[in-house]
């Protein structure tokens, strides 16, 4: 077998056990937490939705993640950026650790098996089994990164509609928790992830938790630029005592011209990336079809007239 089929061989294995790891990981909380307006489900191990493969998978991987050494500053950030791409369930965390470790022995048994199995002998298996070692537990950080980033992607663009809901709530005579509540109800079939969060900032307000600090929360767990202007705005108008119905028209209107303004730079960003694809693929099949044809009777006659 050459090395380039080797190497394709590898990386299809590669994708697949990533593709495995990935559906068995994110199971999407908030398609469940958009079903209902009232508080996020957590999803447990013992979950009632949960298929029962999905299930014993998370176990085998819970416990594998119980078994390593933690660390209280790493098991933090984990957390953290497990609740940003939302996952808020409490064996999270081990579970992540359980994934990362299942996906190092697989990929460093893989480079191993491989080297044995292709002629290149026992002793230069240890190389590839410290590469795949090193790149399976990067693997489960790099996918958790990427779905904090689509999640944080989809809370933005549904804050336009949720200050809209809460400026309508907020004029229509209710207070603010009530408004937040409302919000989260409103928001639970169009943007379910962006509900969930604000039920959960719903419940901290009902939890005696400050008002700042419940705030706060809300846009350290999210992680995201413009949730959290939102609410430096929210903290600012109750700080300060102004009003909080102009406050979030004109911020939303704000995050509508945004929106509209990176739209527009997108789109004229389109004819420069054209250039590329147009230039390397488009442009050597038009002139093989229209040059083509020419060339092939220029040597046919070229080669009649040598021939003579």
């Amino acid at each position: 077998m050459t090395p380039a089929t080797l190497l394709i061989v590898f990386f299809l294995f590669t994708l697949a056990a990533v593709s495995a790891a990935g559906y068995a990981f994110v199971l999407k909380p908030s398609r469940t937490e958009g079903q209902s307006g009232n508080a996020p489900l957590p999803l447990t191990l013992n979950h009632p939705d949960l298929p029962a493969a999905q299930a014993a998978a998370m176990d085998v991987f819970r416990m594998m993640g119980d078994a390593l050494p933690s660390w209280a500053a790493r098991t933090s950030e984990l957390r953290g950026e497990l609740a940003a791409a939302g996952y808020r369930w409490p064996s999270a965390v081990s579970v992540l650790l359980g994934i990362k470790c299942a996906s190092a022995l697989m990929l460093a048994a893989v480079g191993a098996w491989a080297t044995v199995t292709f002629g290149q002998g026992g002793s230069a298996a240890f190389v590839p089994a410290v590469c795949g070692l090193a790149f399976g537990y990067m693997i489960p950080d790099r996918v958790l990164s990427r779905l904090a980033l689509r999640r944080s992607s989809l809370l933005r663009r549904g804050l336009p509609a949720a200050l809209d809901l809460m400026v309508l709530a907020v004029e229509a005579g209710q207070a603010l928790d009530a408004s937040i509540l409302d919000t989260s109800h409103g928001l639970r079939i169009s943007y379910p992830d962006l509900a969930s969060e604000f039920t959960q900032l719903h419940l901290e307000l009902r939890a005696n938790t400050s008002r700042e600090d419940a705030l706060r929360n809300f846009a350290r767990r999210t992680r995201d630029s413009e949730i959290q202007k939102f609410a430096a705005l929210m903290i600012d108008t109750d700080r300060f005592g102004t009003s909080l119905g102009p406050a979030l028209r004109v911020h939303a209107r704000y995050l509508r011209t945004r929106f509209r303004q990176a739209a527009q730079e997108k789109a004229r960003k389109v004819g420069v990336k054209l250039i590329f694809p147009v230039f390397f693929l488009i442009f050597p099949s038009v002139i093989l079809v229209t040059l083509g044809p020419a060339v092939l009777l220029i040597f046919t006659q070229m080669k009649n007239l040598l021939g003579q």
